[in-house]
């Protein structure tokens, strides 16, 4: 049986919905082939191992039993092979694999999966530079146009030459994009910090509030399409999901609208004509292979009403995986139950980790 290390929380500003996901992957896990090892860490970047129930993960209830919790780091040695928990006397726990289920900043962005490369440890998803890439919005557009990947018109900002030159900013965006104008933190996750604007106020609002997440951003033109996700696994031929569609209950679909108001629909399958279902299953393969995907992604298009382009909207390396999820879903709507699909991530995590 192999020991499994599942990485929870997290300095992120999806740290609760990474406790939530934790607890359905473990749930999920083959108990015959995989034994979990819990490893937590709060909103204030403190690492523990836990020992306690999975029921007491969401809303951080697992902190409250100090009993089961007890300081504990990955170890960059790669003779130990796994973690040092830093008890009564330190012991060493040697791991197979890791998943790490860190939504968002430090955690999906190549910090993590720098730090397993370092240790010598498999683990679950893209490496360091692809997560790198894709958790960056002006890395993922860079490299996209360079791929040829359809996608809407774009602009990078970084907040000091905002500072400096924030009439001519406005005034290039408003004349290269047109309103509305989606204004996107370069460095976010489950569109934490994304605006709508739709004229020069907004759009400096949009702009500010923004930069409270990070120091480079992105303003994209709006595209009125169909917004459809699709869902993609595996390392050297990976596979594409059936295409789900969202049609949010807000603006667009923001935070509230993916995780607190219940009024967003989902529609698995999308509502797309069967030809236009595998342009998007395509496109969404071809970008995980231009990203250097491995292992999992959810990719995210439009399909224009105008003309019916499928155009990317942006790719997740650690998409949610909580049991309601559209990751699992979409798996599970094109025949690989949750279970199989944690399994799968697994072996494809060791699989390669052995080439």
């Amino acid at each position: 049986m192999k020991k499994v290390l599942v990485l929870f929380g997290g300095v992120s500003s999806e740290h609760d919905i990474s406790l939530i996901s934790a607890k359905s992957v473990i749930e999920n896990m083959p108990r015959d082939k995989y034994e979990p090892v819990l490893m937590g860490i709060t909103k204030e970047g403190e690492w523990y191992l836990y020992e306690g129930d999975v029921e007491a993960l969401p809303e951080d209830k697992w902190l409250s039993d100090k009993e089961k919790i007890t300081p504990a780091t990955i170890s960059v040695s790669r003779g130990d092979h796994g973690i040092i928990v830093f008890g009564e006397e330190p012991q060493k726990i040697r791991v197979d694999a890791a998943f790490p289920v860190l939504h968002g900043k430090n955690g999906e962005d190549g910090t993590i999966q720098g730090l397993f490369q370092l240790a010598g440890i498999p683990f679950v998803g893209c490496d360091m530079i692809s997560s790198a890439c894709c958790m960056d919005k002006v890395y993922t557009n860079t490299l996209a146009d360079a791929a040829g990947i359809p996608q809407a018109k774009w602009l990078g900002v970084k907040e000091y030459d905002y500072s400096k030159e924030k009439e001519s900013i406005i005034r290039k965006a408003e004349e290269y994009l047109g309103y509305p104008i989606f204004v996107k933190p370069a460095n976010a996750g489950s569109s934490v910090g994304v605006s709508k604007a739709k004229d020069a106020k907004s759009l400096d609002e949009a702009i500010l509030k923004a930069f409270k997440e990070d120091s480079k951003l992105v303003l994209e033109e709006g595209i009125a399409g169909a917004e459809v996700e699709c869902a993609v696994l595996g390392n050297d031929e990976p596979i594409a999901s059936v295409v789900g569609e969202v049609e949010a209950c807000n603006d667009f679909y923001d935070f509230d609208a993916k995780y607190i108001n219940s009024a967003s629909n989902l529609y698995i399958p999308a509502r797309l004509p069967e030809e236009k279902a595998q342009e998007v299953r395509k496109a969404a393969v071809n970008a995980y292979k231009a990203l250097g995907c491995s292992g999992l992604a959810r990719v995210d298009f439009f399909v224009r009403h105008s003309d019916g382009a499928v155009m990317l909207n942006e790719p997740n390396t650690i998409p949610g995986f909580t049991s309601i999820s559209m990751y699992s879903k979409l798996f599970a709507a094109s025949g690989v139950p949750y279970p199989e699909l944690v399994d799968r991530l697994i072996c494809y995590a060791l699989d390669k980790w052995e080439k």
